[in-house]
This record gives C-alpha cells, structure tokens and sequence, in this order.
C-alpha cells in the first residue's frame, strides 16, 4: 500500500463523495477527526431552520402544525429507506436514544412475560447498561452482562451460551464504542431468535457510515442518535425501529398524547395508535427536527453503500499509517483489523494517549478520548478527505517523535 502523501490526494481525486465535502461548514479550519461523537454542520441547516423559525412558526404559527406532525414519520422514513435497510412505517424520530431505549426495552420485556433476565454487554456504552440495570430493578428481573474484549469486542459463542428460556431482552450495540468492533445484526439475531429473545439494537455509533439493513436481517428492535454521522446537531432527537410485525404486539410505557389513536380528540382513556406512530410519546422539538431532516437526506443522497466503501477505507488507512509509523513509539491498534468486524472510527492504545489527545488539538487536530488509554479517531466519510486522515497522522507522528506529550498533565490532574 502507497502511504506517500500523493497516494492519499489521488484517492481523493477518485472519491465518488468529494463533492459532499462542500456541503458542510467548517471543512477548511482544521483536522477533524470526531465526526464519530459530533457531526459537522452542514451548509443547509441554518436556512432549514430559520425557515421553520420565520416562516412556519413566525407566520403559520399554530396552523403549520399541519406539517410539523408529519416530521417524525417522514424523517423516519428517509432514514429507514436511504440509511437503515428498514421500510416506511418502521422507523419514527423521537426523543432521546435513552428514551427510546426505555420505552422498547420495557416494551419488549412486556412482550416476554414469566421472563426474567436481561442480557447487556459488560463493555457497552454506559447509557445502554444503566436502562438495563433501571428497567430490571424497577421489574424485579436479573441482569446478566456479558464480557467483550475491549479492542476486539464481542464473542458470539459467548453471547450465545448467556441466552436462554430465561431471557426477556437482549441489548446489544452493532459498533463497540470504544473500540468500533462490528456485531453481525444478521447473525446475532438468528442467535437470539432461536432462544425466543427480543433483541434491541443500538445502532448509535455506526448509523450513516455502517449498513444496518434491518430488515433483511430480521431486527427486531432499534434506536441510535442522530448528531453523529447523520449530522442533525448536538443533542438531536433520536430515532427508533420497530418490526412492522412487532408493532401491534408491543405497547410502550409512557403513554403521551403523541402516542395516542386519535390525539386531537383528546379522550378520556389513552388507546394506542396504529403502526409506528403508537412509540411517540409528546409534542416533538419541531426546530431541533429541521436539522435532523437535512442530515438525513444527505446521508440518504449519498447513500449507505459509499458511505460504507469510503468509511472503511479511511480506517483502513489510519491502521496503514499506525503501523508504519507510530508502532515504534508505543502505539497499538486497538480495533479490530479486518474490515468486515470494524466500524468507521479506529482506536490506538497507549499509555499517554490522555496527553497525545490534548497535543493534539493544540496542532489543529480533533480526535478524542476514551478510557483507559484510547485516542479514538473517527474520519468521517461524507466530509473527510484521504489528505486529512494523513495529515492527522502525521502531525501525531511529530508529537510522539519530539515527545511534546510528555508536557501535558495527566487526565488524573486535569479532573483533580
């Protein structure tokens, strides 16, 4: 593999998304390689948004209600067709991905009665472990978490050997946070079906540069966040997926006005809508769903199959480069190296990676940082270039080589 600088510019000048890069701000300013915890900010957001603001609310007040309670329908859909491999109706834009966790983990614990046990991963992210533990203390029913390899992630052997006639739920995350390990949905899924669980994916930190395609997978249940790859803003609302086969079967526990059958009617009883409409709870962030719907359609534009070609590329070529160059200063990839068992971010492990991260930053260049010792690197494929990635990597390179790293305080002194 050609890891010269030219190499990288000429797979830029072949890139099938380059001409998504203009469709965001900011692109020019720095080396941002993060796009896995925050999405940039695309160039057709504000006017999304002003318009919502000075048009629909300044002068259709009340009466653009009319379009407003369509959003979260609509913009599922788009996700569902052009990101998630899911079909219309499957797929809602609503709350937050801890909310949306909570009413489908409870909804399929429902749907599991004389079942006792949840299953999580030892390793997942916090959120997705902290629901379990609240559902099952608050239900009277057991947790059972299953270790994962902090770099190399899950075992399947593992995972199936934790579930039985026991299980209500299993809630498990198809990227490893920390590490970007890839969980097969397809196979995890016919593990799980065979027990007779319901498995509630958490599709957050891979939706728009890693496929889901849900349905062919036979999901059962999904939410993940929208500010990330799919670019809708800091603490956009999230979405969730809900098998069309599913939906009559399952009644979520918070039953807000959204939610209901016939909600301009306001009757005394709460009855649940049809289809996926039935997981809504109350009135949605109509301004903070502008901004989800732009990010969306990009990501659907350029569709999940580039979105993935590229994404692996990039990390192909972050791994390519740690190991020519950072190797001998102590640096190890710490996600999995086949391509097919990694998401779009990449993970180095070392022993000051707190220190290398602040270095960095200080050189124009944003990664970020995950315990114990990861220096997480997330280019992401709608907006980053080959170019970037190498520079990035060669600014770390210099870090390491003149040990400016060793000036920063330890993350230890930083908190304290």
């Amino acid at each position: 593999m050609d890891l010269s600088r030219a190499a990288a510019a000429a797979l830029d000048d072949a890139d099938p998304l380059a001409a998504f890069r203009a469709r965001f701000t900011g692109v020019d300013g720095g080396l941002y390689m993060d796009g896995n915890s925050l999405g940039r900010l695309p160039v057709e957001t504000p006017a999304a948004v002003a318009r919502v603001v000075e048009q629909e609310w300044g002068r259709g007040l009340v009466g653009s209600w009319s379009s407003w309670v369509e959003q979260s329908r609509r913009i599922g859909d788009v996700l569902a067709d052009g990101v998630l491999g899911a079909r219309p109706g499957e797929v809602l834009v609503s709350d937050t991905t801890s909310v949306d966790l909570y009413k489908l983990l409870v909804a399929g614990v429902d749907a599991r009665p004389g079942r006792d046990v949840l299953v999580c991963c030892a390793d997942d992210f916090p959120t997705d472990r902290y629901v379990v533990a609240g559902v099952a203390a608050a239900r009277g029913l057991t947790v059972r978490e299953v270790d994962a390899h902090i770099d190399t992630g899950l075992d399947l052997d593992v995972l199936a050997a934790s579930l039985d006639d026991r299980v209500a739920v299993l809630v498990l995350s198809q990227v490893a946070y920390r590490s970007g390990a890839l969980v097969d949905i397809a196979e995890v899924t016919r593990l799980a079906r065979d027990a007779g669980v319901i498995v509630l994916w958490d599709l957050s930190h891979g939706a728009g540069a890693v496929p889901a395609e849900l349905t062919a997978a036979g999901a059962d249940l999904a939410v993940g966040c929208t500010y990330k790859y799919l670019n809708g803003g800091p603490g956009a609302p999230a979405f969730l997926y809900v098998r069309r086969e599913l939906q009559e079967q399952l009644r979520q526990p918070i039953w807000g006005w959204f939610g209901a059958r016939d909600q301009f009617a306001m009757g005394p009883a709460y009855e649940p809508a049809d289809g996926v409409d039935r997981f809504g709870v109350g009135t949605p962030p109509v301004l903070a769903m502008a901004a989800v719907e732009v990010g969306a359609r990009i990501s659907a534009e350029a569709g999940i199959e580039r979105l993935t070609a590229k994404g692996r590329a990039l990390t192909e070529l972050v791994i390519a480069l740690a190991d020519e160059w950072l190797a001998g200063h102590g640096v190890t990839v710490a996600s999995p190296r086949e391509v097919a068992r990694r998401g779009s971010h990449v993970s180095l492990a070392h022993p000051q990676a707190w220190q290398l991260t602040q270095a960095l930053v200080d050189r124009g260049v944003v990664p970020d940082f995950r315990t114990p010792d990861r220096l997480r690197l997330g280019p992401a494929p709608l907006y980053t270039r080959f170019v970037d990635v190498w520079d990035a990597m060669d600014r770390l390179r210099t870090v390491l080589a003149e040990g400016a790293h060793e000036s920063y305080p330890t993350q230890r002194a930083r908190v304290t």
